[in-house]
């Protein structure tokens, strides 16, 4: 059972991040809705993002076990990876990340600044999601070294707290503006962040409708997001002092951006990161919050949601994948 106040927290970010509004992509719609915008992609650890809301719950856990390496999987291009490297440099930890594919012939973005900061790769080939941490983690440990897992997407209830707190930080934000949001758009992937919302809109009292655009099609070891979703959400309903449980029932994902694959920079996400970039001067990345804006637009342009809302687009961050997609953006 976990208790929120019961971790270990390892300050990691600079919180609250922040939370404006989008008045020039608005005119696009002829301010037919109001649109805001939520900054993780200003946690500050190595360029920013979501992940370091779950970091700091994660590495508390594992300086609380007297780890001294953290192992992790992803993409090349995983954010995830780049930021635990970036975590593990900072709590002076070892780092070793297990990147699926084959080494590149050049060394840029999120791969390029995890080996910066001194985190050991590991090429999986067709095995990105974490299918090898628990056989990595067996030999450091025969080895003598103290290695804590943490899994793909930094997914696990631990790291879902990152964003039950998250949905606290939202609450005062908008208290103090006076606002009410209707609809929170944001990427989903591999489950924590939406986790940790619902749970969190639970615990502090937040009336809002999450609008989780699915990224990636491929499963995780045999379970869909919804499936991880609902998982995660069960542990919490059972740890956490929840004033009213979330019903699993409810929980969905909005499907149909992903079926280019992930990773795969369509023309609609294109267009919506340059659409951002050139209305508002703010930079998406091509994997994750480009394919999630479009959809966002999506539902815009087709009134899928009622004129005269309140939407919020939450940034997860990820801007160094950029310069691995030049070619494709320029």
């Amino acid at each position: 059972m976990i208790i929120m106040d019961k971790l270990t927290k390892y300050e990691l970010g600079f919180f609250p991040t922040p939370l404006h509004e989008l008045e020039n992509l608005a005119a696009a719609f002829e301010d037919t809705y109001r649109i805001f915008i939520k900054r993780d992609d200003h946690t500050g650890l190595a360029t920013g993002g979501n992940k370091t809301r779950k970091l700091e719950y994660l590495l508390g856990d594992a300086l609380a076990k007297k780890a001294d390496t953290i192992i992790t999987a992803g993409a090349q291009q995983s954010n995830h990876c780049r930021q635990t490297a970036a975590a593990c440099a900072k709590a002076g930890l070892g780092c070793h990340l297990l990147l699926g594919g084959d080494p590149p012939e050049h060394v840029t973005g999120n791969l390029l600044l995890s080996k910066m900061m001194k985190a050991h790769i590991h090429y999986t080939g067709d095995r990105r999601k974490g299918e090898d941490l628990d056989n990595l983690a067996d030999q450091l440990r025969k080895n003598g070294q103290n290695a804590y897992v943490i899994p793909y997407g930094g997914s696990n209830l631990t790291g879902a707290m990152g964003y039950v707190e998250a949905a606290g930080e939202l609450k005062d934000q908008l208290s103090g503006q006076g606002l009410h949001i209707d609809h929170v758009f944001f990427a989903s992937s591999s489950g924590g962040m939406q986790a940790g919302l619902l749970l969190g809109m639970a615990l502090h009292g937040l009336d809002t409708q999450l609008m989780p655009i699915r990224i990636d099609k491929t499963e995780m070891q045999g379970m869909t997001l919804q499936e991880v979703v609902k998982r995660l959400v069960n542990e919490g309903n059972a740890g956490l002092k929840l004033p009213v449980p979330v019903d699993t029932d409810t929980i969905h994902t909005i499907d149909g951006y992903e079926e280019a694959g992930y990773g795969v920079l369509t023309e609609e996400e294109k267009a919506g990161i340059l659409t951002l970039a050139g209305s508002e001067g703010i930079l998406l990345d091509p994997v994750y919050t480009g394919r999630a804006f479009h959809g966002m637009l999506d539902h815009l342009q087709h009134a899928r949601i009622a004129p005269g809302s309140n939407v919020l687009f939450w940034h997860t961050g990820g801007i160094p994948a950029n310069f691995y997609y030049a070619s494709l953006l320029s």
